[in-house]
């Protein structure tokens, strides 16, 4: 029997789902989700493995228009991505009208040489003669080397799209071992998990300003004991964050202590500090330190 592997990289637009698809494909939460664009920030991978293949999704950041250094940075990680791949997935909202952003991401496509799958996610949300129709307008803008009309939410679709995925795979090794489904470890996948708590819980103006880091963790047999650090770029967030007579802060805390007791199954006492560092974002330093851009090498 011919065993396959490749690396299927996820893209699209924020908030088009491609996190949900990745967590439904490898069947746990390994990827953030919120309605908020840029939710996503690393290229995460997913890796789903089977008898006969080795699946190595990549879900990346949101393509968009940048306004700082980091989302030059983001859309950076997505182009590598693209490029990398052995198939592409172009995940798009198809409640959604095509934009500016979608014919960005065509460009990007047609450049690429590599097979890309257009995957028409929240079709649930749509009735048959919209479907139709928004089916044939995708197939007059590009030759995709296949359509997949799903539901991430809903899970329709998706082992039929596996299953011909498989097909454009590589005779290839088994890069990661049976039981690994993510290439992150655990103190990225916890901050990812404090940072989704701050999305859910916060005012519009404090998501994409905040950054994670984790400064302690102690584990024993029946318990862990972890410190984060959020980090905003303004007074004003900070404030927010905490809250009046520290809510808002609890709140987050009591949400992520209560993922983290799941996933673990330990009792977890966790401890959260909001610090400001102004403009962090626009910094590559800052950048760097919360690990959002590689060191790059003198020539």
């Amino acid at each position: 029997m011919m065993y396959r592997s490749g690396f299927i990289s996820i893209i699209g637009r924020p908030n088009a789902g491609k996190s949900t698809l990745l967590n439904v494909i490898v069947n746990q939460k390994v990827a953030i989700t919120s309605n908020k664009p840029q939710t996503t920030r690393n290229n995460i991978s997913g890796i789903l493995t089977r008898e006969d293949a080795q699946f190595i999704f990549i879900d990346t950041p949101g393509i968009h228009k940048p306004k700082h250094e980091l989302g030059k940075t983001l859309n950076k990680n997505a182009y590598t991505a693209i490029a990398e791949a052995d198939v592409n997935f172009w995940m798009v909202d198809a409640t959604q009208n095509f934009g500016p952003g979608d014919e960005f991401i065509l460009e990007k496509i047609k450049t690429s040489h590599i097979p890309c799958f257009l995957i028409l996610n929240k079709i649930d949300l749509l009735g048959k003669e919209k479907l139709i129709k928004v089916l044939q307008e995708w197939k007059e803008r590009y030759a995709f080397a296949e359509i997949f009309p799903i539901s991430a939410l809903k899970k329709d679709n998706i082992d039929q799209l596996l299953e011909v995925t498989k097909g454009y795979l590589n005779e290839g090794p088994q890069y990661f071992p049976d039981d690994m489904i993510s290439d992150h470890g655990e103190q990225f996948q916890i901050a990812e998990i404090i940072r989704e708590k701050v999305l859910y819980k916060t005012e519009e103006e404090v998501p994409h300003s905040v950054a994670v880091v984790i400064e302690k963790k102690e584990e024993t047999d029946t318990k862990i004991f972890i410190q984060a650090l959020i980090v905003v770029e303004r007074t004003s967030q900070k404030s927010i964050l905490i809250g009046k007579q520290a809510e808002m802060i609890r709140k987050i805390r009591l949400a992520a202590q209560k993922e983290l007791k799941e996933k673990f199954q330990k009792r977890v006492e966790l401890e959260l500090y909001v610090r400001v560092e102004k403009n962090w974002r626009n910094r590559s330093s800052k950048l760097q330190q919360l690990g959002y851009l590689e060191l790059e090498e003198d020539e």
